[in-house]
């Protein structure tokens, strides 16, 4: 099993930046394919980010292109999500996932799931 802890969402004012994080623990051994989904209130969750499991290759909604980006971090199993002119459209619940099949089953929704970080817009 892996477990997947996200970091970094909070409160932040319209056109400001946030910094998520994520980090794997449990059986890392293998090295995932990781990425982000969001939810915002009723609404479906939505493929927001993902990157590939050297960080060679990443993949960005439309939505968020120019303004997000997504990076491996240091440690082996982590990534970090980087927003920045964030508006209101962006509030939601940002989930990070891992998958070892890689970046389509990543994008598909497959794999491990963390519990989510909130991230509130104000106006």
């Amino acid at each position: 099993q892996v477990q997947l802890v996200e970091s970094g969402g909070g409160l932040v004012q319209a056109g400001g930046s946030l910094r998520l994080s994520c980090a794997a623990s449990g059986r890392t051994a293998i090295t995932y394919a990781m990425g982000w989904f969001r939810q915002a209130p009723g609404k479906e969750r939505e493929f927001v980010a993902a990157i590939s499991r050297v960080g060679s290759s990443t993949y960005l909604a439309d939505s968020v292109k120019g303004r997000f980006t997504i990076s491996r971090g240091n440690a082996k199993n982590t990534v970090v999500l980087q927003m920045n002119s964030l508006s209101s459209e962006d509030a939601a619940v940002y989930y990070c996932t891992a998958d070892a099949a890689g970046v389509p089953s990543v994008r598909a929704g497959k794999g491990y799931w963390g519990q989510g970080t909130q991230v509130t817009v104000s106006s």
